[in-house]
Protein backbone atom coordinates (compact mmCIF):
# COMPACT_ATOMS: atom_id res chain seq x y z
CA UNK A 1 0.00 0.00 0.00
CA UNK A 2 1.37 3.53 -1.32
CA UNK A 3 0.93 6.62 1.47
CA UNK A 4 1.67 9.74 -0.69
CA UNK A 5 2.93 13.25 0.58
CA UNK A 6 3.59 16.10 -1.40
CA UNK A 7 5.04 19.72 -0.33
CA UNK A 8 2.89 22.69 -0.30
CA UNK A 9 3.76 23.88 -3.32
CA UNK A 10 1.41 21.54 -4.36
CA UNK A 11 -1.20 24.26 -2.99
CA UNK A 12 -3.32 21.61 -1.30
CA UNK A 13 -4.36 23.04 1.59
CA UNK A 14 -4.75 21.46 5.39
CA UNK A 15 -8.19 21.08 4.81
CA UNK A 16 -7.91 19.21 1.54
CA UNK A 17 -5.29 16.33 3.22
CA UNK A 18 -8.37 13.83 2.88
CA UNK A 19 -9.74 14.95 0.04
CA UNK A 20 -6.85 13.86 -2.04
CA UNK A 21 -5.07 11.71 0.56
CA UNK A 22 -2.05 13.00 1.27
CA UNK A 23 0.51 14.32 3.52
CA UNK A 24 1.81 17.33 3.28
CA UNK A 25 5.21 18.56 3.89
CA UNK A 26 4.82 22.27 4.49
CA UNK A 27 7.46 24.78 2.73
CA UNK A 28 9.25 27.56 4.95
CA UNK A 29 8.53 31.15 4.45
CA UNK A 30 10.25 34.13 5.59
CA UNK A 31 7.99 37.06 5.90
CA UNK A 32 8.38 40.37 7.97
CA UNK A 33 11.72 38.50 9.40
CA UNK A 34 9.56 35.78 10.95
CA UNK A 35 9.85 32.39 9.30
CA UNK A 36 5.72 30.16 9.08
CA UNK A 37 5.31 26.88 7.74
CA UNK A 38 3.52 27.36 4.65
CA UNK A 39 -0.36 26.35 4.89
CA UNK A 40 0.11 25.46 9.27
CA UNK A 41 0.55 29.13 10.74
CA UNK A 42 0.77 31.42 8.14
CA UNK A 43 -3.06 32.28 6.81
CA UNK A 44 -3.69 33.61 3.76
CA UNK A 45 -5.09 37.07 5.26
CA UNK A 46 -1.66 37.47 6.68
CA UNK A 47 0.44 36.69 3.60
CA UNK A 48 -1.98 39.23 1.40
CA UNK A 49 -2.13 41.88 4.10
CA UNK A 50 1.86 41.63 4.23
CA UNK A 51 2.31 41.24 0.31
CA UNK A 52 -0.33 43.80 -0.96
CA UNK A 53 -0.45 46.65 2.03
CA UNK A 54 3.22 46.15 3.80
CA UNK A 55 4.71 45.47 0.31
CA UNK A 56 6.82 42.63 1.82
CA UNK A 57 7.72 40.07 -0.32
CA UNK A 58 8.34 36.96 1.03
CA UNK A 59 11.29 34.36 0.62
CA UNK A 60 10.81 30.65 0.49
CA UNK A 61 12.86 27.55 1.77
CA UNK A 62 12.81 23.81 2.11
CA UNK A 63 10.37 22.18 4.18
CA UNK A 64 12.14 20.49 7.30
CA UNK A 65 14.43 18.04 6.62
CA UNK A 66 14.19 16.70 10.05
CA UNK A 67 10.29 16.80 10.04
CA UNK A 68 10.28 14.99 6.78
CA UNK A 69 12.40 12.05 7.97
CA UNK A 70 10.63 11.66 10.79
CA UNK A 71 7.10 11.44 9.43
CA UNK A 72 8.48 9.12 6.70
CA UNK A 73 10.01 6.79 8.40
CA UNK A 74 7.14 6.27 10.73
CA UNK A 75 4.95 5.57 7.34
CA UNK A 76 7.88 3.37 6.40
CA UNK A 77 7.91 1.43 9.90
CA UNK A 78 4.07 0.89 9.42
CA UNK A 79 4.41 -1.30 6.61
CA UNK A 80 3.90 1.53 3.82
CA UNK A 81 5.56 2.41 0.52
CA UNK A 82 5.86 6.19 0.35
CA UNK A 83 5.52 8.30 -2.63
CA UNK A 84 6.59 12.18 -2.32
CA UNK A 85 5.30 14.51 -5.15
CA UNK A 86 7.35 17.55 -5.00
CA UNK A 87 7.36 20.73 -6.56
CA UNK A 88 9.26 21.24 -10.01
CA UNK A 89 12.62 20.52 -9.60
CA UNK A 90 13.62 23.52 -11.97
CA UNK A 91 11.77 25.86 -9.49
CA UNK A 92 13.13 24.61 -5.96
CA UNK A 93 15.72 22.73 -4.47
CA UNK A 94 12.95 20.40 -2.42
CA UNK A 95 13.22 17.87 -5.41
CA UNK A 96 17.00 17.31 -4.41
CA UNK A 97 17.03 17.50 -1.21
CA UNK A 98 14.59 14.81 -0.70
CA UNK A 99 16.03 12.07 -3.31
CA UNK A 100 19.15 12.98 -1.47
CA UNK A 101 17.70 12.19 1.78
CA UNK A 102 15.85 9.23 0.73
CA UNK A 103 18.34 7.84 -2.27
CA UNK A 104 19.78 4.07 -0.07
CA UNK A 105 15.22 4.07 1.12
CA UNK A 106 14.43 1.50 -1.38
CA UNK A 107 10.76 2.25 0.40
CA UNK A 108 10.86 5.91 -0.55
CA UNK A 109 10.45 7.28 -4.31
CA UNK A 110 10.39 10.79 -5.11
CA UNK A 111 8.82 12.00 -8.08
CA UNK A 112 9.49 15.74 -9.86
CA UNK A 113 6.26 16.76 -11.19
CA UNK A 114 7.81 19.30 -13.34
CA UNK A 115 4.93 21.03 -12.31
CA UNK A 116 3.37 22.96 -9.28
CA UNK A 117 -0.01 24.01 -7.81
CA UNK A 118 -2.77 22.06 -9.72
CA UNK A 119 -0.34 19.91 -11.86
CA UNK A 120 0.50 18.54 -8.15
CA UNK A 121 -3.19 17.53 -7.52
CA UNK A 122 -3.68 16.67 -11.11
CA UNK A 123 -0.64 13.68 -10.68
CA UNK A 124 -2.29 12.71 -7.03
CA UNK A 125 -5.64 12.11 -8.50
CA UNK A 126 -3.67 10.27 -10.90
CA UNK A 127 -1.36 8.25 -7.79
CA UNK A 128 -4.69 7.59 -5.99
CA UNK A 129 -5.95 5.24 -8.59
CA UNK A 130 -2.67 2.86 -8.16
CA UNK A 131 -2.21 2.77 -4.77
CA UNK A 132 -1.83 -1.36 -4.18
CA UNK A 133 1.00 -1.21 -7.29
CA UNK A 134 4.74 -1.04 -7.18
CA UNK A 135 6.38 2.03 -6.85
CA UNK A 136 7.80 1.42 -9.61
CA UNK A 137 4.84 1.17 -11.68
CA UNK A 138 3.24 4.77 -10.18
CA UNK A 139 6.10 6.40 -10.66
CA UNK A 140 6.57 5.59 -14.75
CA UNK A 141 2.80 6.40 -14.80
CA UNK A 142 3.31 10.25 -13.21
CA UNK A 143 6.55 10.68 -15.49
CA UNK A 144 4.49 9.96 -18.42
CA UNK A 145 1.46 12.17 -17.47
CA UNK A 146 3.97 14.75 -15.57
CA UNK A 147 5.59 15.68 -19.24
CA UNK A 148 2.09 16.70 -20.32
CA UNK A 149 0.41 18.78 -17.68
CA UNK A 150 0.79 22.97 -18.41
CA UNK A 151 0.07 25.37 -16.04
CA UNK A 152 -0.88 28.51 -17.92
CA UNK A 153 -1.68 32.14 -15.66
CA UNK A 154 -1.85 35.58 -16.05
CA UNK A 155 -0.92 38.57 -13.60
CA UNK A 156 -3.10 41.40 -13.15
CA UNK A 157 0.21 43.66 -12.55
CA UNK A 158 3.59 43.19 -13.57
CA UNK A 159 4.84 44.50 -9.64
CA UNK A 160 5.59 41.25 -8.34
CA UNK A 161 7.37 39.10 -11.11
CA UNK A 162 9.78 42.08 -11.09
CA UNK A 163 9.43 42.13 -7.41
CA UNK A 164 10.88 38.48 -7.34
CA UNK A 165 13.24 38.98 -9.82
CA UNK A 166 11.75 37.09 -12.51
CA UNK A 167 10.99 39.98 -15.14
CA UNK A 168 13.67 43.01 -15.46
CA UNK A 169 12.95 46.48 -15.11
CA UNK A 170 12.85 47.63 -18.89
CA UNK A 171 10.36 44.67 -19.68
CA UNK A 172 8.57 45.75 -16.27
CA UNK A 173 8.39 49.59 -17.62
CA UNK A 174 7.49 48.86 -21.05
CA UNK A 175 4.81 46.13 -20.18
CA UNK A 176 3.52 48.43 -17.45
CA UNK A 177 3.07 51.51 -19.76
CA UNK A 178 1.93 49.04 -22.95
CA UNK A 179 -0.74 47.14 -20.72
CA UNK A 180 1.00 44.03 -21.77
CA UNK A 181 -0.34 40.96 -20.17
CA UNK A 182 2.29 38.29 -20.73
CA UNK A 183 1.15 34.74 -20.54
CA UNK A 184 3.24 32.98 -18.10
CA UNK A 185 3.79 28.75 -18.85
CA UNK A 186 4.90 26.94 -16.25
CA UNK A 187 6.30 23.41 -17.83
CA UNK A 188 8.88 21.88 -15.39
CA UNK A 189 10.44 26.04 -15.53
CA UNK A 190 8.78 29.22 -15.42
CA UNK A 191 8.54 30.59 -19.63
CA UNK A 192 6.71 33.48 -21.15
CA UNK A 193 4.00 31.63 -23.47
CA UNK A 194 2.74 34.98 -24.96
CA UNK A 195 2.34 38.81 -24.49
CA UNK A 196 -1.08 40.10 -25.26
CA UNK A 197 -2.89 43.75 -24.48
CA UNK A 198 -5.27 44.04 -21.84
CA UNK A 199 -7.20 41.02 -19.68
CA UNK A 200 -9.71 40.15 -21.93
CA UNK A 201 -7.18 39.54 -24.68
CA UNK A 202 -5.66 37.32 -22.25
CA UNK A 203 -8.18 35.32 -21.13
CA UNK A 204 -9.23 35.24 -24.66
CA UNK A 205 -5.33 33.57 -24.72
CA UNK A 206 -6.13 30.60 -21.88
CA UNK A 207 -9.38 29.95 -23.99
CA UNK A 208 -7.51 28.86 -26.94
CA UNK A 209 -5.01 27.02 -25.19
CA UNK A 210 -7.88 24.53 -24.00
CA UNK A 211 -8.22 23.34 -27.32
CA UNK A 212 -5.35 21.19 -26.60
CA UNK A 213 -6.40 20.05 -23.88
CA UNK A 214 -7.13 16.39 -22.91
CA UNK A 215 -10.85 15.82 -21.49
CA UNK A 216 -10.33 12.55 -19.58
CA UNK A 217 -8.60 14.81 -16.72
CA UNK A 218 -10.03 17.53 -14.52
CA UNK A 219 -8.42 21.38 -15.11
CA UNK A 220 -7.48 23.49 -12.33
CA UNK A 221 -8.77 26.56 -12.50
CA UNK A 222 -6.58 28.82 -10.37
CA UNK A 223 -6.53 32.38 -8.64
CA UNK A 224 -4.74 34.74 -6.22
CA UNK A 225 -6.45 36.44 -3.29
CA UNK A 226 -9.85 37.62 -5.44
CA UNK A 227 -11.80 35.39 -7.51
CA UNK A 228 -12.95 38.31 -9.60
CA UNK A 229 -11.08 37.65 -12.97
CA UNK A 230 -11.12 34.11 -12.37
CA UNK A 231 -15.15 34.03 -12.75
CA UNK A 232 -15.21 36.39 -15.79
CA UNK A 233 -12.53 33.84 -17.11
CA UNK A 234 -14.35 30.85 -16.65
CA UNK A 235 -17.83 32.69 -17.74
CA UNK A 236 -16.26 32.91 -20.79
CA UNK A 237 -15.43 29.26 -21.08
CA UNK A 238 -17.38 26.36 -23.02
CA UNK A 239 -19.47 23.99 -20.98
CA UNK A 240 -17.11 21.22 -22.40
CA UNK A 241 -14.26 22.81 -20.06
CA UNK A 242 -16.39 24.02 -17.44
CA UNK A 243 -17.58 20.17 -16.65
CA UNK A 244 -14.37 18.79 -15.95
CA UNK A 245 -13.27 21.49 -13.87
CA UNK A 246 -12.46 20.98 -10.21
CA UNK A 247 -12.47 23.49 -6.75
CA UNK A 248 -11.29 26.83 -7.41
CA UNK A 249 -7.79 26.75 -6.45
CA UNK A 250 -6.44 30.19 -3.77
CA UNK A 251 -2.49 29.61 -4.57
CA UNK A 252 -0.48 28.74 -1.97
CA UNK A 253 2.00 31.58 -0.65
CA UNK A 254 5.03 29.78 -1.54
CA UNK A 255 3.68 30.52 -5.10
CA UNK A 256 1.15 33.66 -5.22
CA UNK A 257 3.90 35.77 -4.09
CA UNK A 258 5.63 36.17 -7.64
CA UNK A 259 2.27 36.45 -9.61
CA UNK A 260 0.70 38.90 -6.55
CA UNK A 261 -3.05 39.62 -6.14
CA UNK A 262 -5.78 39.27 -8.84
CA UNK A 263 -3.74 36.39 -10.94
CA UNK A 264 -5.74 34.16 -12.61
CA UNK A 265 -5.55 30.76 -15.04
CA UNK A 266 -5.70 27.08 -15.81
CA UNK A 267 -3.42 24.00 -15.35
CA UNK A 268 -4.06 20.77 -17.58
CA UNK A 269 -3.32 18.06 -19.35
CA UNK A 270 -2.26 18.65 -23.05
CA UNK A 271 -3.33 15.95 -25.62
CA UNK A 272 -0.71 13.55 -26.43
CA UNK A 273 1.27 14.31 -29.39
Amino acid sequence: MIKIFVDSGSSIKQEEKELYNVEILPLKILLNNKEYSDGVDLSMDVFYKALIEDWQFPKTSLPSMEDTLERVSKCVEEGFDVLIITISSAISGTHNALKMLFKDNDKVRVVDSQSAVGGIKILVKEANKYLNETLDFVEEKLNALASRIIALAVPETLDYLRKGGRLGVTSWAVGTILKIKPVIALKNSVKVAGKVIGLKSAMKYLINALENCDVNYPIVPSYTFNLDNLTELISKTPKEYVGIMIEKDNLDPAIACHWGPNAFGYVFVQKKV
